[in-house]
């Protein structure tokens, strides 16, 4: 397994420029063997998914996701692709996780955006498109298919969280535990940590949410 040699201390890569390319990310799936768990994020981040093609791929807060993936035996991570951490620049030099028991997607295939230039999150219309929930279903359909047991299904985000209780109530949805985390963002860890973060150290507040997001995962292998 890759360790990250930048640590958290390099969480925030440069902005480097160019437009929102809302290319559609399709949902990454372990080449063989069984898959026991999903994992959601909300949607693509401009300069991490949408460059790299790959959920939570050079996203700013996909590195926590991965770094937990990494710390419950569910993902490799190449070493040069920590130091390298932005979409296009892990796509130009053809990097790329290799994952164990869990497939990785998100409520919103593509990076929403209003101009062009600027993220924004997706909204309940976006989120509740019969094509949306349609891919989301027969994304999980293909993961149960592959799940010796009972799927779960871990929502990072309220947004994913909503985007999945949608689904879960349709007849066609096949049966799956669902999980929420707060999601991984600066934002969202302080918003949601006591006293909404005030005194705390986002750094501790990351490691916390890496250490519950790899339990879970863990408990999730264990059966």
């Amino acid at each position: 397994m890759g360790e990250d040699p930048g640590g958290l201390a390099h969480d925030m890569p440069g902005q480097p420029g160019g437009r929102i390319h809302q290319r559609t990310v399709p949902a990454l799936f372990p080449e063989e063997g069984p898959v026991c768990v999903v994992l959601y994020g909300e949607a693509p981040g401009p300069l991490g998914a949408d460059r790299s093609g790959l959920p939570f791929w050079g996203d700013r807060s996909g590195r926590l996701v991965y770094r937990a993936l990494v710390a419950a035996g569910m993902a490799e991570v190449p070493e040069r692709a920590w130091a390298h951490w932005e979409g296009g620049e892990l796509a130009r030099q053809h990097l790329r996780p290799t994952l164990h028991g869990v497939a990785l997607s998100n409520a919103f295939a593509s990076c929403p955006t209003k101009d062009g230039e600027r993220f924004c999150a997706p909204s309940n219309a976006e989120l509740r498109q019969p094509e949306n929930l349609a891919r989301i279903r027969a994304e999980l359909d293909l993961a149960a298919r592959r799940c010796p047991g009972t799927l779960s299904v871990i929502a990072l985000g309220r947004r994913a969280d909503w985007a999945l209780a949608e689904v879960a109530r349709s007849p066609e949805a096949p049966p799956f535990t669902r999980y929420a985390l707060p999601h991984p963002s600066a934002q969202a860890l302080l918003a949601t940590a006591p006293d909404n973060g005030r005194g705390a150290r986002l750094v501790d507040l990351q490691r916390e949410w890496e250490a519950a997001l790899a339990a879970r995962l863990a408990a999730v292998r264990a059966g």
